[in-house]
C-alpha cells in the first residue's frame, strides 16, 4: 500500500512506524525479491514479484498458469509503467480463494494486496465497503474510509480509467494510456484457455 497512500502516515494502517520501516527494508532488500502467490480458480494465479535493484524496487504482477507458455502481465511499476491491469468487478471475483487453494488465501490479505493493479474511474460503493473491511482486519482503526477511498483512486503511475465490457470479445477493456487491457485479456490463447480465463475472472 505504500504506493498508493502518499500523504498517510503508517499509523493509518494500524502500523507502528519503525515496523513499516523494517517491512520496506525486507521488500527492498536487493538479495530477496519477495514474491506472493494469490491463487485463483481453475489452476490460476496471479504472481507479485518485487524486482529490487541496487537504487530501486519495483512490483510486478503477472497473471499466471501452468500450461501457459508465457505469463500475462497486468501491472508494473518500473519505468515503462503497466497498468491499470484489473476493474472493480474483476478484483471482486479474485477476493475468493478457491478450496484447498495454497499461497494467500485471506480475503481481506488478497484484496489489499491486488489494489495497486485496479484502476476504475468507476468503482461503486460496495468497494469503499470491502477495502475498509479489509483495512481493519489487517490492523487500521475502525476510521479507514477517507483511506480506503484515497487507495481506489488508483496507483499513482496509471490512475483510476473508464472500463466497458465488450460483449463481442467476452472481456473487459481499458481506455488507459498504459493498460495492458486495451485489448481483450488473452486473446492470443486458444479458446479453451481463453473461455476458462474469463470463467476465472467472471463473479459468481
Amino acid at each position: 500500500m505504500a504506493d498508493l497512500a502518499e500523504g498517510f502516515e503508517p499509523e493509518a494502517f494500524g502500523s507502528d512506524a519503525g515496523d513499516a520501516d523494517a517491512m520496506l527494508d525486507r521488500l527492498h532488500d536487493p538479495s530477496a525479491w519477495p514474491m506472493f502467490t494469490v491463487p485463483l480458480a481453475g489452476g490460476f494465479a496471479i504472481v507479485v514479484h518485487f524486482n529490487s535493484g541496487e537504487e530501486f524496487t519495483t512490483t510486478d504482477y503477472f497473471l499466471t498458469h501452468p500450461d501457459w507458455s508465457q505469463d500475462l502481465v497486468l501491472a508494473s511499476d518500473d519505468q515503462d509503467r503497466i497498468g491499470p491491469g484489473l476493474c472493480w468487478p474483476e478484483l471482486a471475483a479474485l477476493v475468493e480463494a478457491p478450496p484447498g487453494a495454497e499461497g494467500v488465501t485471506d480475503s481481506h490479505a488478497r484484496l489489499l494486496l491486488l489494489l495497486p493493479v485496479l484502476g476504475d474511474a468507476a468503482v461503486p460503493d460496495e468497494a469503499v465497503t470491502a477495502v475498509v473491511q479489509a483495512l481493519i482486519a489487517q490492523g487500521a482503526p475502525e476510521s479507514s474510509e477517507t483511506l480506503a477511498r484515497h487507495l481506489l483512486q488508483g496507483h499513482p503511475m496509471w490512475g483510476a480509467e473508464d472500463w466497458w465490457f465488450d460483449d463481442d470479445e467476452q472481456s473487459w477493456l481499458c481506455e488507459g494510456e498504459h493498460s495492458p487491457r486495451k485489448v481483450p485479456l488473452g486473446d492470443h490463447l486458444r479458446p479453451q484457455q481463453r473461455a476458462a480465463l474469463e470463467a476465472c475472472l467472471t463473479p459468481r
